[in-house]
């Protein structure tokens, strides 16, 4: 049987440092990988894939056939399959990695899959509910702690902006910010006096931070001895409306763009703050940050439920769009007061869920599976 992963994203995010590890996890299971990508993603380079991983570049959806080898093969796709893959032949399994919840979406994007492998409890709840085959098991994800971007081991300021250039606004814009970043300083980062919170993600739509923080801004208003420090990059749009967001308590915020060396920007906070929960699918940043034994807040809902520990490895609050953030004052009241820190290295049991060998035996059952589908088909 031959494995075939497609992962066509041209920017990188959480979904890319799954589909690294999962190609490790593949290569140590005895299951080489072919890996279609995009063209234009220069990210794998520096992602640790394994030496049977074969990687290959596909300009466009439409290409994707004629870089199917012959025989029983096994379709994984990060997202819903193209629809050009999705004709049911024998021996050829069509499933494919939810890297996002249906909730709130269509899920006629899963329609003519054999298996959907679900990346937390919440996934999976969706996908069931909507009828669609999940496995029977949540693969969760590991707590990649590797530097990304080798030689960037000090954190300095860089580029808020992660330019979409499909979009004329930003290839304009994009264009010209070299020469005003060439006149901006990039101070490295160092803390300040205070309680430090930071976010270290992407700042795409579905992490929901303008709204978050419409909420949650006047509360760090209420508190300036909380800092609120931003590791992450996004769109035009995102950005603006975070900086719109953010204004109540501008002063309290310093942006340091996307960043490589994330082990060591976890270990600079007192607490990884999260985004707004539902249309997150899991959150590697929580699981990364906790291994690194900084522990997290969260809005108290899947996925986030699933992945902290509330009281031992970080804290929950109830989700500020119910109480305007009344919850979320209230804990910074009780850490200004001095508060326990969690300490999530002592929660072995718990981080131990998501460390690689873990998903190594989640992974097993699932090619033993793909292997007997291809045979039997």
């Amino acid at each position: 049987m031959n494995l075939v992963q497609i992962n066509l994203q041209p920017h990188f995010g959480g979904g890319e440092v799954y589909t690294a590890f999962l190609c490790r996890a593949l290569s140590q299971l005895g299951m080489p990988t072919r890996l279609l990508v995009h063209p234009d993603a220069a990210f794998w380079d520096r992602l640790d894939l394994p030496a049977d991983t074969e990687r290959i570049a596909v300009a466009d959806s439409g290409d994707l056939p004629q870089h199917l080898p012959a025989g029983p093969l096994w379709l994984l796709s990060h997202g819903p399959l193209a629809a050009e893959l999705r004709s049911a032949i024998p021996g050829r399994l069509r499933t494919a990695v939810a890297h996002m919840p249906v909730q709130g979406r269509n899920p006629a994007a899963y329609v003519d899959h054999d298996r959907i492998y679900a990346v937390s409890g919440w996934v999976r709840d969706g996908l069931v509910a909507a009828g669609l085959p999940a496995w029977q098991e949540p693969l969760y994800g590991v707590a990649e702690l590797g530097t990304r971007n080798p030689g960037a081991q000090i954190v300095c300021r860089r580029s808020r902006y992660d330019w979409d250039r499909r979009k004329g606004r930003d290839r304009l814009l994009g264009a010209f910010e070299p020469l005003t970043e060439a006149l901006r300083p990039h101070p490295a980062f160092v803390r300040r006096d205070g309680l430090t919170l930071g976010i270290v993600s992407r700042l795409t739509p579905i992490k929901q931070f303008p709204l978050l923080f419409e909420k949650l801004a006047p509360v760090l208003a209420r508190h300036p001895q909380v800092n609120l420090e931003i590791f992450g990059s996004g769109g035009y749009a995102s950005v603006r409306d975070l900086d719109a967001a953010l204004r109540p308590c501008a002063g309290q915020v310093r942006f340091w763009g996307q960043q490589g060396n994330v082990a060591a920007i976890y270990r600079e906070l007192d607490y990884l703050l999260s985004g707004l929960p539902e249309k997150e699918a899991l959150g590697l940043n929580i699981i990364e940050a906790q291994a690194c034994g900084t522990p997290v807040i969260a809005v108290d809902a899947p996925p986030f439920s699933e992945t902290v520990l509330d009281g031992k490895t970080g804290f929950l609050y109830r989700d500020p769009r119910q109480d305007a953030g009344a919850d979320f004052g209230r804990l910074l009241d009780e850490l200004l007061a001095g508060r326990p820190r969690p300490q999530p290295e002592l929660a072995q049991e718990h981080l131990a869920r998501f460390s690689f060998a873990a998903f190594v035996e989640r992974l097993r059952p699932v090619v033993a599976d793909a292997m007997a589908y291809t045979k039997r088909e």
